[in-house]
Formats: structure tokens, sequence, C-alpha cells
């Protein structure tokens, strides 16, 4: 019996000595496992969220005819994703939009946070036939509502022409709606949104409006110039 009680003793002594060496080695191993955990997790948190680039248009900027990936805006997102840019695009083209449409809708769009705002609107006006001016006014008011919501978002305006049928004083008053509104807001302007597509019958579908894939790469083109320096200003 002595015997077997020194036996036991003797067996919980080497235990014991044992254990002593593996808690500090486990305690080791999870600090470095919860270390590298928490610095996985903190350097997730580091990673910023995408900002937004809104594009607000009509039936140009909404690819009609085409399929979603067409349209300008998602070309413009791949070529954003190739320069290693933290923003994401948003297609807020609606076909047959007017400035008033597109101002009506401005509420709900400004439900989310928008850093870029492209507008692509005035053709549906100007093909009306509307005063000029009330274009220019739904357009500030647009304008208005962003700047009112988020003072630093930036603002690209598209500029369009319409056809010389109209008469040079109407289109003449309308061209200036956008370089004014660009001038008093301090916008980048994209002097003509379809130059090179306009009015090229091979660049645009059979209503000779809207145009091809193949137009639709030259406008992100056109767009791309004046909309990448600005994505990279601080």
């Amino acid at each position: 019996m002595a015997e077997a009680f020194i036996d036991v003793n003797v067996q919980l002594a080497f235990v014991s000595q044992r254990v002593g060496k593996i808690i500090p080695q486990i305690s080791l191993a999870f600090f470095i496992g919860f270390s590298l955990a928490t610095g996985s997790l903190a350097e997730t948190a580091a990673v910023a969220p995408k900002k937004t680039i809104v594009f607000l248009g009509d039936s140009i900027t909404a690819g009609y005819g085409l399929a979603k990936g067409d349209a300008y805006p998602a070309l413009i997102q791949k070529k954003i994703e190739e320069a290693g840019l933290p923003y994401e695009v948003e297609n807020a083209g609606l076909s047959g939009d007017t400035t008033a449409g597109a101002l009506r809708r401005i509420d709900w769009l400004l439900q989310r946070p928008i850093h870029v705002l492209v507008l692509e609107l005035g053709g549906n006006d100007g093909l009306r036939g509307l005063p000029p001016g009330v274009t220019e006014a739904n357009l500030q008011s647009i304008i208005d509502k962003v700047r009112a919501r988020s003072p630093l978002t930036r603002i690209m305006i598209a500029g369009m022409r319409l056809p010389p049928n109209l008469g040079a004083d109407y289109t003449g008053e309308f061209e200036q709606v956008f370089s004014d509104l660009a001038t008093k807001n301090g916008a980048v302007l994209v002097p003509f949104l379809l130059e090179g597509v306009g009015g090229n019958r091979g660049l645009n579908q059979p209503d000779q409006i809207h145009p091809t894939a193949a137009g639709q790469k030259i406008i992100a083109e056109t767009v791309w110039k004046r909309l990448q320096p600005l994505l990279q200003t601080k």
C-alpha cells in the first residue's frame, strides 16, 4: 500500500511538471492566434467602404436598347476597377426622363451618400421645346439638393446639343445652360457628351438617337477623360 501511495505521488508530480510546461505553450499559442485574429479584424475594419458615383440621366445613361453592361456607366465602372480606385457606380439613368422628372426623384437617391454626381439631363427637355431657363432651374435645384445634403459632393455636368432644325437661337441658348451651370457650381463640364457619336449613323441605333454599344464605348472614353482626375483628387 505504501509503495502504491508513493507511485501515485510520483505520477502526480510528473503530470504536474508536464502540465507546467504545456500550459505556457498553450497560452503562447493562444496569444499568437488571438493577436493574428484581432490584427486581421483591425485590418478589415480599416478598409474604407467604396464611395458612390451616381449617374443621373436619361436613355443615354440608361443604355436604351442595349444590355446593361454596355451602357457607359457600366464601362466606367470597369475603368475604375482597372485603376484601383475606391468607387462604385450607380446607374440612375431612366429612359425618357426630363430635368423635372430627375428633380422629383433626387430625394430618393439621396437616401445614400453621393460622393460624385454626374448629371446627364436636358436632352428630352430640348426635344420638347421647353424653355432653356426651365432646364437650367431644374438642374440647379438638383445640384442644390445634393449640396445641401453633402457640400463636398463633386459634380460633373454632361453637355448636350440639339438638332439645328430647332433654330439657332434656341439651340444656342440651350447649349449655354450647361457651361453656365458648370461655372456657377464649380462643376466639371463635358462640353458635348455625344462627341464623335452624335450624327454618326454607324454609332447609333436605327432611330439615330440612341448610341450603339460601340457608341457607348466612345461616350465612356469622353467621360473618363474628365472623371478620372476628379476621382484621384482628395
